[in-house]
């Protein structure tokens, strides 16, 4: 190649110039591709692979004949859920929980290297449509046409994100090639209105029905929580909670009114007899949210094993979930509320008009308000008194210092909120964090960011534990290790909460006999101590201890004393007209960026028809 020289061509392109030839360099490379494609058998025209099981529907026509397959959250969930969508016309089938067969077939069929919560739903899918085909004398084809699955979607870093994914590998393995698994996103709302020829409308009237169903089924968990550890006859209270099932079920599947359907629950709720004299150590249980949600094999039945091992369990509900993606959209809006219609993201702000961050940040406070009212007025209809949840604004400045509000793996920063708010409100005697084996976000929280957080606070009683599917003994024996320790600080909490009030436990005992209102499994103590059976020593013991005037006087001593601290927490009204004035300037020149958006809007509108008429002119000329 001595002899041989580039030289730039009149069109730009290179040209290699060799012996005394002009060689055009793109055509020859070209051809030495075309001519290495053809030697090596790959000048042939290649086909991509599609899923044909992706995005598969069913009509409106097949709706009658078609079975939707739901399953995922608590059994009272999924079961409330079953009702309120057969209530709306959908034929429904809730499935078991999972179990250890469901784990093993979701490993039969699904990726290696999964969590175990897609090795559990997927297989407890996979279990109920061979028991179908192998016990029940249908045919493959007779399943996938008369059968779909209907489950929630998401994104992120989670495997959450590849569930659906993983159902339909898993069931194109097991022989049911074809089959529907129909996928509603998290954040996708009322806009996936699915259009007239579909079968699954995702209208008002769907969400709305599911929205029922979930809060009736948090009302019921939080109540059985609540009261389950204290009963006296075992087994009663699950007997009345099962009864309070069937009610409600009974008004969603017949759309009467749901907040009668609670009200008749009120009464049977409350003959549930409890001792609230017995001390037990709270438990907070935290973690990935499947996980901590389950009531299965899934977490080898932890709430179970926690309540007969004398403990009771603080779960978090599906409405604290409703209410983190509430602040999620509020915190994020905040965040990009200066990109304005730059912002063309997924989630971004562009395009949603010139006064798309109040719209938004307005939307998600009237959305968390609605969801804080909605279980409020459930609860208080069906018994459940005195239940609050945490402050997500608060969970997220406390997990700030530790960890990113930005980062959205798994629970993202409420995990390490929640510990925090639990030590410094004293929620519970001791906070449990369960995962699944290998779970990314939850483990680097638990096992990295919580480290730092119990050296700062001591005497937390943190135990953070996995879920493999089959290390049940290592799994209890480390809970029961932790455990210990919150009986003994539940004892000791107990003893001075009857020392600090001049009272005795037979004193207790006694008055609770003869007071049905303060022994009724409705009534609820104010939060004093971490326990629920100490707050009934602070609530009772002024009734033993002084007479009605003294209560009075003490009543209206703490209320001027609180009001007085309410008055100094609050500041000065010159005070924040201060702040008003000060931060006057920056809502002017926002209002004034609105207004001028909103006016080049108009102008461009106005435009737009010209413009078009002048086109048409432009075009017949």
């Amino acid at each position: 190649m001595s002899n041989a020289t580039t030289v730039t061509g009149i069109n730009g392109k290179k040209k290699l110039k060799i012996q005394g030839q002009d060689l055009d360099l793109d055509a020859e490379l070209a051809k030495f591709e075309a001519e290495e494609k053809k030697r090596l058998g790959l000048d042939g025209k290649t086909e991509q692979w599609l899923d044909d099981m992706v995005n598969l529907q069913f009509t409106r026509t097949e709706r009658d004949n078609v079975t939707l397959l739901i399953g995922g959250l608590t059994l009272a969930h999924d079961y409330l859920i079953e009702g309120a969508l057969r209530g709306v016309g959908y034929n429904v089938q809730m499935l078991n929980v999972p179990d250890t067969a469901a784990f093993q077939a979701g490993k039969e069929f699904g990726n290696r290297g999964q969590c175990n919560p897609t090795y559990f739903t997927v297989g407890n899918l996979i279990q109920y449509l061979i028991a179908l085909r192998d016990k029940h004398g249908m045919t493959s084809e007779e399943i996938v046409k008369k059968y779909c699955f209907l489950t929630a979607g998401a994104c992120g870093p989670c495997r959450f994100g590849m569930y659906v994914t993983e159902y339909r590998k898993a069931l194109r393995d097991a022989g049911f090639d074809g089959f529907r698994v129909l996928l509603f996103q998290q954040t996708g709302g009322i806009k996936q209105a699915t259009g007239e020829e579909l079968g699954l409308e995702l209208n008002a009237t769907f969400f709305w029905a599911i929205v029922k169903g979930m809060i009736a089924g948090d009302v019921l968990n939080a109540y059985g929580y609540r009261v389950r550890p204290y009963e006296k006859v075992k087994g009663d209270a699950n007997k009345k909670l099962t009864e309070a099932k069937g009610i409600l079920y009974e008004a969603l599947e017949k759309r009467t009114n749901i907040l009668h359907a609670l009200w008749r629950c009120k009464p049977v709720l409350r003959s549930i007899e409890v001792d609230k004299t017995m001390v037990k150590p709270k438990v907070s249980i935290i973690g990935e949210f499947w996980a901590m949600t389950t009531e299965g094999d899934g977490n080898y039945q932890l709430q179970e094993f926690l309540e007969a091992e004398g403990a009771e369990c603080d779960i978090q509900l599906v409405a604290a979930w409703m209410l983190y993606m509430l602040w999620e959209v509020r915190n994020d809006t905040k965040e990009r509320g200066d990109l304005r219609e730059w912002d063309t993201a997924k989630y971004g702000l562009g395009g949603g008009g010139p006064f798309s961050v109040f719209q938004k940040l307005a939307i998600s406070h009237l959305g968390d308000k609605g969801v804080k009212a909605l279980f409020q007025v459930f609860a208080y209809t069906a018994g459940l008194y005195g239940y609050t949840f945490a402050s997500m604004d608060e969970v997220a400045r406390v997990a700030h210092d530790y960890y990113n509000n930005d980062l959205r793996g798994g629970e993202g920063h409420m995990e390490v909120g929640k510990l925090i708010v639990n030590v410094l409100h004293q929620k519970c005697h001791m906070t449990l964090s369960v995962k699944p084996f290998g779970c990314m976000p939850s483990a680097g929280v638990s096992d990295g960011v919580q480290t730092a957080i119990t050296e700062k606070f001591p005497g937390t009683i943190f135990c953070p534990v996995e879920t493999s599917g089959d290390g049940r003994v290592n799994f209890y024996s480390r809970v029961q290790m932790y455990l210990f320790k919150a009986k003994q600080a539940a004892q000791a909490e107990y003893e001075r909460a009857l020392a600090e009030n001049g009272v005795t436990r037979e004193q207790v005992a006694a008055f609770l006999e003869a007071n049905p209102k303060f022994r009724s499994p409705s009534y609820k103590a104010k939060h004093v101590y971490c326990g629920n059976n100490a707050d009934v020593v602070a609530a009772v013991a002024p009734y033993i201890t002084k007479t009605r005037a003294e209560r009075w006087k003490a009543r209206l001593t703490a209320l001027v004393t609180g009001s007085k601290q309410a008055l100094e927490k609050t500041p000065h009204l010159a005070v924040s007209l201060v702040e008003a004035v000060k931060e006057a300037p920056k809502v002017a020149e926002r209002v004034k960026e609105d207004i001028t958006i909103l006016r080049e809007i108009r102008a461009l509108k106005k435009k737009a028809p010209r413009a078009e008429a002048t086109l048409d002119a432009a075009a017949e000329e």
